[in-house]
């Protein structure tokens, strides 16, 4: 497969394009937010993507490079992951191969996107019951032939959308997810998530359904959760109660807003990561905004986060190895090796294969498919099913937050951007956190989830590092040139008063809500 060379730290790509034995030609494409990829018939080449000085030779399935045909409307597309038979016959995948996988994300500065996803709970109005899957189903019909998306299948159900590189997907409790295209700026990701509000309620008002921006279902328990028809849920359903007792919870009743940002080389992603790392428990307090379970409050502010506390500790929390001087590529790649699987696609099923490693695999050592090898989609999958609070793919996906209502979604690729997409505002807050132990950050992460932006920190509140830190992206926006910092104003309040927006919401529960829940699906309709 690919050659990997290293000089110091630093991996890159060469320009080669090179041919397997399978005569396929293959290479690396980068589209934010498509997590599994689809195998085309072609192949393209195109030009390098430059990461610092090493040469890396790849040959890869297109799976990720977003071409598409003519448009015409209701196209049929394979469901996640479609992992196609054909490109399974390859030479062994080496250790190599899979870190040069995760260098082929680095870009030029001048080339770097935002890429925003955001989950929300579809609701029937009148009963404030969950939709059932065959009313998601109508509603993705509907959104498909009135905005000319393409369908999304699993054998004969559809669950999901894909249109150019945006992409509608259902969780396991039929929380409803838009997957945005990389965009170039905040106003241009601020308008798709209008687009797409638009649409959606287009077609759910005339069916009756709203959608509810909160971290946490805030009324029904698990039993009264749809499961939705998608081979993979059923394999991790399964699993979740052996290695954790809130896994359940996070499948069914958690509803995040993410931004996946890009990096130019390893040691800018190594410096985002620690950034992104250290600060994500200001991003949940800010955000914070799941207080209710079942129909009363339920101790914390962002109930969303502290679930992930108790999922499965293999596969979350906060990597300290991050912010060790040996770290890169290659140690992500190590971890990821040795997290434990859930799946393998093949012949258009999912197989469960949990308990074992990729490390396992690379060495045919699968029991669910012996002395099978895998290829780059299985990989590719994998790193999907890992959930740390800041992930690396081909890009780095800040995790921490809290879903919410319209304002909320801008806000938080605008924190994310400010902060890591500008030079000073990097370095900024990487100097501030510098000094910040394993064990403050662990407790950062531990105490946030109750306590919010009044969770004490050294001298003080965690509120008064929040002040600099929204300071610094401020700062990091308005340097941007593209007058992106107003998208903050729905988060500077919160810094200003220290309240959170679950906080706000508790009030009302406990004063004009009368110790009723209900009114939320109106507070925060969508």
């Amino acid at each position: 497969m690919a050659l990997v060379s290293r000089a110091g730290s630093s991996y890159c790509i060469h320009t080669d394009i090179r041919r397997s034995r399978t005569r396929q030609n293959v290479a690396f494409g980068v589209v934010n937010n498509v997590e599994t990829p689809l195998v085309k018939e072609k192949s393209f080449s195109f030009s390098s993507l430059s990461c610092n000085n090493v040469n890396i030779a790849q040959k890869f399935p297109l799976g990720t490079l977003g071409f598409r045909g003519k448009r015409r409307n209701s196209m049929i597309v394979a469901a996640s992951p479609p992992t196609d038979d054909a490109v399974v016959a390859t030479d062994p995948l080496t250790k190599e191969d899979l870190v040069g996988y995760l260098a082929s994300g680095c870009k030029p500065k001048e080339n770097w996107r935002i890429g925003t996803e955001h989950e929300k709970f579809g609701f029937k109005i009148k009963t404030l019951r969950p939709m059932k899957y065959e009313q998601i189903a109508e509603l993705l019909n509907g959104i498909s032939e009135r905005f000319d998306w393409d369908k999304v299948m699993e054998g004969d159900k559809i669950i999901g959308l894909k249109q150019g590189k945006q992409s509608i997907s259902l969780e396991p409790g039929g929380q409803f997810e838009l997957s945005g295209a990389p965009l170039e700026t905040l106003h241009q990701t601020c308008a798709e998530v209008n687009s797409h509000l638009y649409q959606v309620k287009a077609v759910a008002e005339e069916m009756g359904i709203g959608f509810l921006g909160i971290g946490f279902q805030p009324k029904l328990a698990i039993k009264d959760i749809p499961v939705m028809p998608k081979g993979r849920y059923e394999i991790m359903r399964n699993y979740m109660p052996k290695v954790g007792s809130l896994g359940l919870d996070m499948m069914f009743r958690t509803c995040t807003v993410q931004v996946n940002l890009d990096f130019s080389s390893e040691a800018d992603m190594i410096r985002k990561f620690r950034a992104g790392l250290a600060l994500q428990p200001i991003a949940t307090a800010l955000f914070a905004n799941s207080p209710f379970t079942e129909g009363k409050p339920n101790g914390y502010l962002s109930m969303r986060s502290q679930i992930w506390t108790d999922t499965d500790k293999d596969r979350t929390g906060m990597l300290p190895f991050v912010f060790d001087d040996s770290f890169g590529f290659e140690q992500y790649v190590d971890y990821a090796l040795d997290v434990p699987m859930y799946f393998v696609y093949r012949k258009k099923k999912y197989i469960d294969c949990t308990g074992m490693t990729f490390r396992d695999f690379m060495a045919g050592n699968l029991p669910c498919i012996p002395g099978e090898l895998p290829n780059l989609n299985d990989w590719e999958n994998h790193l999907t099913t890992i959930f740390p609070e800041v992930r690396l793919k081909r890009y780095l996906e800040m995790r921490g937050a809290d879903g919410g209502p319209w304002r909320r979604l801008c806000a938080l690729p605008a924190f994310w951007v400010g902060l890591l997409y500008d030079e000073g505002s990097l370095q900024s807050v990487l100097d501030m956190t510098t000094d910040w132990t394993p064990e403050e950050r662990q407790m950062l992460r531990n105490k946030v989830p109750k306590t919010g932006l009044k969770t004490p920190f050294r001298d003080g509140l965690l509120q008064h590092v929040a002040e600099d830190v929204l300071k610094s992206a401020k700062d990091g926006l308005e340097r941007r040139g593209f007058k992106e910092s107003g998208f903050l104003n729905a988060v500077a309040e919160v810094v200003q008063t220290g309240v959170t927006p679950a906080e706000k919401l508790l009030e009302l529960y406990h004063g004009k809500w009368g110790l009723s829940v209900d009114p939320v699906f109106e507070e925060l309709l969508y």
